[in-house]
């Protein structure tokens, strides 16, 4: 991580300018979670990150000591003007915003500290999760800054006790040096299943098994579709799995986690109505609460009325949303468009299940 000094107090709205140490803004206030309640209002956009305006791929996580909702995300360098074709998507780092009123309002934490690689290494799309008190993530890693897309990436695991500090294990070892995005879920019997993108197999989403986290079995296939960006949750007696095709997102359901059935409409398919909302649902994470609720999070790619003619990099800034799932007999459906009253409860074992 990049000028980290310590774990300092900054209180700071998600789009004003934060304060910062060497570049990188810090925040430490005491986590205290909110009391329960009907829900506060979650504002449009929910978060956009204050360094590079470039956050996306969003996952959500309960800190255990701080009491808080964390969320880790890509932080895309969207402000970058003077670069080559796809550029400002890689030299990218981890970005950590905190909620304390149970995930209406978000702040700006630092980046998170990943000791790993050389400067100018990218990392992507971080899936965590806690186990038996240890948080671990897989996240991606592009070794280099590239202006395209035709270089290797690989998944690695690291573990960590408080969120912001990690330590790199090892790559997951999967089928490809071209595997991105991964998710992870605990099958009934005690072992885990990643879901991923293969990127070298026609990008399809693939997935394999571990007893440990760190040795993975590969079992091939799990969706024949092409698409990212996969999450696996468990809600309402179902198994669902939602990816990002650049399509809005599709959604599929299961009652074994392997068989997977569609459903035929995708959600955020159709931009929302609210500014910064006027695109299509990428890349999200999904947050079943205690309480029973679940949270569909994603970014949004700004675009059409959300133009800035005076702003050369206005096409690459991104935001984050979040929207309530619903289920009608066996299918997700959300209204973008309604307001988000959020009051997420501290999660049980698994925080994508019921």
């Amino acid at each position: 991580m990049r000028s980290l000094l310590g774990y300092a107090m900054i209180a700071v709205l998600a789009w004003g300018a934060p304060a910062a140490v060497g570049g990188r803004a810090l925040h430490a206030q005491k986590g205290v979670a909110s009391a329960p309640g009907p829900g506060n209002l979650a504002p449009v956009p929910l978060f956009r990150d204050p360094i590079h305006d470039g956050a996306a791929d969003p996952v959500v996580v309960w800190n255990r000591a701080r009491k808080t909702w964390w969320m880790l995300y890509t932080n895309r360098r969207a402000d970058i003007v003077d670069t080559n074709g796809v550029a400002w998507v890689h030299g990218t780092h981890i970005g950590i915003a905190e909620s304390a009123d149970g995930g209406a309002h978000w702040k700006y934490v630092s980046e998170a500290d990943i000791p790993y690689g050389k400067p100018d290494y990218t990392f992507w799309a971080p899936e965590v999760i806690d186990v038996d008190g240890t948080y671990h993530m897989f996240l991606t890693v592009v070794p280099g800054t590239f202006t395209d897309w035709r270089h290797e990436r690989h998944i690695l695991h690291l573990t960590s006790a408080d969120l912001l500090h990690w330590k790199p294990l090892e790559d997951a070892n999967l089928e490809s040096d071209r595997t991105i995005d991964p998710c992870l879920f605990q099958l009934p019997g005690g072992q885990w299943r990643m879901w991923y993108k293969n990127e070298a197999a026609g990008s399809k989403i693939y997935f394999s098994d571990s007893p440990d986290l760190l040795h993975w079995t590969h079992k091939g296939i799990a969706v024949q579709t092409n698409g990212e960006g996969p999450v696996v949750f468990k809600w309402h007696g179902w198994y669902w799995l939602v990816e990002d095709p650049h399509a809005g997102l599709s959604v599929y359901r299961s009652t074994d986690l392997t068989a997977w059935t569609k459903q035929p409409e995708n959600l955020l398919r159709e931009p929302g109505t609210q500014p910064t909302d006027h695109a299509i649902g990428q890349h999200p994470d999904v947050v079943v609460d205690a309480a029973g609720h679940a949270w569909l999070f994603y970014f949004t790619q700004q675009s059409g009325a959300d133009a800035k003619p005076d702003d050369a990099t206005w096409q690459r800034r991104s935001a984050l949303h979040v929207t309530e799932l619903h289920e009608d007999n066996g299918l997700l459906t959300v209204d973008r468009n309604a307001p988000a009253l959020i009051h997420m409860l501290p999660p049980p074992k698994n925080k994508k299940s019921d």
